[in-house]
């Protein structure tokens, strides 16, 4: 089976790699020629635990191909995924003019019945308007070519992309056509083997599911962070509380971890777009409204404890360990980081950062407002304070002592909970974090 997939990002990327893994033959499409350029060559532009390895053994086996020109490959193909970007708008809407203009490519090459699959989250309503998009190039053209719609939405955690593509919960197929469901049936029958569940439903519900899915883990974490912020107040352990509700099977334990906020490509721009959907069509989503203002201020309470700490912060020197909005990404879209550095440097502190791997990124986007320490001992040489912002592994237990003899301040704060507050004690550190 030969499939094509407009997008090398993330989504794409990792799709492409991993149907390429089970068989079929991938032609990965993007107009970036320097980025395919570089995809040849084996050159990932991503972070992702294994996807390397993926890529080019795939290439190598000649099952994945990478070309700046559909045209090429699209009389060859069963099925083109659209993965292409919708970044938020101004207004927090998705903009479609990415998803637009690849419907307008398909329209203006399909000689044969194809099926045009989005892969990209889009909002509900979108596939209408993209088969709208399509009809009127056919027209144009002056020829009828059967083709359907179909909406398969990923839900792949950066970090663990590879394994949630190849062994996932469900997979979520969106199509009113028979014969697209055949097709699409045919595509993850690979995944059938081992009785993974792929959900058939109309386009309309596929779409609305990822949206209300990333809405769903939102919500979560912003309700525990509103509750750890309480709890901070009246004088209760957020720790014990969270253990005491996750036991209960109606909840669960997962996403229920207080921290700085959440950030990355997927929950802030999926929440923006819920509640503008729900606008656009005449109803406020209220609870989606307030996890994203939670989550807003969230991401200002390490900035707040290392204010009230140590008062002034001009020329205070804070180390900060974790630039990635989560560990095992060098993604920093709408990170904590980058919210907390920009008011420490407003405030006049001096800003010393380590990240495993998302160094570059944070070059590329704070330049030299901040330094840039070999690694994560470095960074806390002559520092008056450590803020733990993403919870990385090698950050997880740390040697205290060496930590202590570095800084010349002794205030830690902890924007994930993942250290013990008598450990630190044990050297002389201030220990601070959230929700006691």
């Amino acid at each position: 089976m030969n499939i094509a997939i407009v997008g090398t990002g993330y989504v794409g990327l990792v799709s492409g790699a991993c149907f390429a893994e089970v068989g079929i033959d991938v032609t990965c499409v993007d107009i970036d020629a320097a980025k395919i350029e570089r995809l040849r060559q084996g050159v990932i532009p991503i972070y992702e635990p294994g996807l390397d390895d993926l890529v080019r053994r795939n290439s190598q086996a000649g099952r994945l191909h990478f070309t700046t020109d559909l045209a090429g490959c699209i009389d060859s193909v069963d099925v083109v995924f659209c993965a292409v970007g919708t970044p938020p708008d101004e207004d927090g809407s998705a903009d479609l003019k990415y998803v637009e203009a690849v419907a307008r490519t398909f329209g203006s090459l399909i000689n044969r019945y194809t099926i045009f699959v989005t892969k990209s989250t889009v909002p509900v309503g979108t596939s209408r308007r993209v088969r709208h998009v399509i009809d009127q190039e056919l027209a144009r053209r002056g020829c009828k070519v059967d083709f359907d719609m179909a909406s398969n939405p990923e839900f792949l955690k950066e970090g663990a992309a590879i394994k949630d593509f190849m062994s996932p919960d469900r997979v979520v197929i969106g199509t009113d056509s028979p014969r697209a469901r055949k097709v699409m049936e045919r595509l993850y029958r690979p995944f059938l083997l081992n009785n993974f569940r792929v959900i058939f439903m109309d386009i309309a519900s596929a779409e609305m599911t990822k949206y209300a899915a990333n809405s769903m883990l939102a919500t979560r974490i912003s309700f525990m962070n509103d509750i750890a912020n309480l709890c901070e107040l009246v004088g209760a352990d957020v720790n014990m509380v969270r253990k005491g509700i996750g036991t209960d099977a109606r909840i669960g334990t997962k996403f229920l971890y207080p921290g700085c906020g959440y950030g990355g490509s997927c929950f802030p721009k999926d929440v923006k777009a819920l509640s503008r959907t729900g606008r656009d069509n005449g109803y406020r989503m209220r609870i989606i409204e307030a996890v994203e203002e939670v989550n807003e201020l969230q991401k200002r309470v390490v900035f707040d404890k290392l204010r009230r700490q140590l008062g002034d912060l001009r020329d205070k020197r804070i180390a900060v360990w974790g630039l990635a909005f989560k560990p095992e990404t060098d993604d920093m879209r709408e990170a904590p980081s980058l919210v907390v550095i920009d008011l420490l440097l407003r405030e006049g502190a001096k800003v010393t950062v380590y990240d495993p791997v998302a160094m570059d990124e944070c070059r590329r986007r704070l330049g030299d407002r901040v330094t840039y320490a070999r690694d994560m001992y470095d960074a806390t040489i002559d520092a008056d304070a450590l803020a733990l912002l993403t919870e990385w592994k090698q950050f997880r237990m740390p040697s205290w002592r060496v930590v202590r003899k570095a800084m010349k301040g002794d205030l830690v704060v902890d924007g994930r909970n993942i250290y013990e507050a008598s450990e630190l004690a044990e050297e002389g550190l201030v220990y601070k974090c959230i929700g006691k």
